[in-house]
């Protein structure tokens, strides 16, 4: 068993504190998994370390917390995930401090968003591995600035953490979710661009009577934690769209999450999503017109959405679970990596 320093947004602000993210799921697989992991907020030692409380003001004292953390530690793997703070300078300090530490990057952002692949970028050349949620061609950019490896990582997801069995009720109190993170972005939809008010009175339309949860929009806050989790369990449908859907395997963390807690799936075919699911556990569309017939569907045949729904949960779990997922980072860091023991796409490979 391996001990591990997971450098994240583990913090107490309200982001932070996100429940259902991405680090908090990974270091319980680690954990369940039998590692050690020691969790390091770098955003709250930017804080601490800034005599104002601001972190950009407090990133040299961060990194030298880090950097000594681990020369104390002493761990076998240093996990990075969105670790903004910690400069590349620290990483070739800390390897030059324990020769032979590994050090891997995931990153769960849109790799349509150029300032995400500089970010990413920016450590390609200290890490020995680069993990991130997006599949295929995307890579290829990563793939000319290391020599490490890089990779697709799904979303993970968690049954303490999505715990809702939305699939077991006939009563829930919405028919349809869709949670917006920035509501003047557009949302793709077979290759059409919505502004998601837009969209969401769309559906209304073809859909009278149709109940729908919305966060971010019509002036709806988001939201976190428990309020956040409350929400995802009174709807039956969840609404997966993202900025663009024609990147390979990509989608937001909200798909671990609305299908964690049990709701029905539907989102676009364009994805890829179908090559690793099949037809009978997520709802996936080819135009407007069949979303909004998927949809109706799903909102009036009761038995329909609850069998889609617990199918889908099933074999996204057993997919993506947080410990299958924490296996897959560790093989990738000890270079222990099977590839056929996954189903889904893992070292970019650029064409010949």
């Amino acid at each position: 068993m391996a001990k591990i320093i997971h450098v994240s947004n583990f913090g107490r602000k309200p982001k932070g504190a996100f429940q259902h993210s991405v680090e908090n799921k990974l270091s319980n697989g680690l954990i369940r998994n039998g590692h050690y992991v020691a969790n390091f907020s770098d955003r709250d030692a930017a804080r601490q370390g800034a005599w104002i409380g601001h972190r950009k003001f407090g990133v040299s004292a961060a990194n030298k917390m880090l950097r000594d953390f681990c020369y104390n530690i002493r761990p076998d793997l240093l996990l990075l995930g969105h670790a903004d703070v910690i400069k590349p300078e620290t990483l070739a300090a800390i390897r030059s401090d324990q020769p032979s530490i590994k050090i891997v990057q995931w990153n769960v952002d849109a790799m349509f968003v150029p300032d995400n692949i500089r970010r990413i970028s920016s450590k390609l050349e200290v890490v020995d591995a680069t993990l991130v949620s997006t599949a295929g061609e995307a890579l290829a950019p990563l793939t000319k600035i290391g020599h490490g490896f890089v990779g697709y990582m799904p979303n993970p997801v968690d049954f303490s953490v999505e715990s809702g069995r939305n699939f077991e009720k006939t009563d829930l109190p919405y028919d349809l979710f869709f949670p917006c993170g920035n509501p003047t972005a557009t949302r793709q939809v077979c290759g059409a661009n919505w502004l998601p008010e837009t969209l969401i009175e769309q559906i209304e339309k073809q859909i009278p009577g149709i109940r729908c949860l919305v966060t971010g929009i019509r002036g709806v806050p988001l939201l976190a934690g428990a309020a956040y989790q409350a929400a995802m369990e009174s709807a039956a449908i969840g609404l997966n769209l993202s900025r663009e859907s024609h990147w390979s395997l990509y989608s937001s963390d909200r798909l671990a999450q609305m299908c964690g807690n049990g709701m029905a799936i539907v989102m676009d075919r364009a994805t890829g999503f179908g090559e690793l699911i099949a037809d009978d556990a997520f709802a996936f569309y080819s135009s407007f017109e069949q979303m909004i017939e998927i949809i109706r569907r799903l909102k009036t045949d009761q038995s329909y959405r609850q069998a889609l729904a617990k199918a889908g949960r099933e074999r996204y779990h057993a997919l993506f679970n947080e410990q299958v997922i924490a296996r897959y980072i560790m093989e990738v860091a000890f270079d222990t990596l099977r590839e056929s023991d996954y189903l889904w796409p893992t070292r970019f490979k650029p064409p010949a």
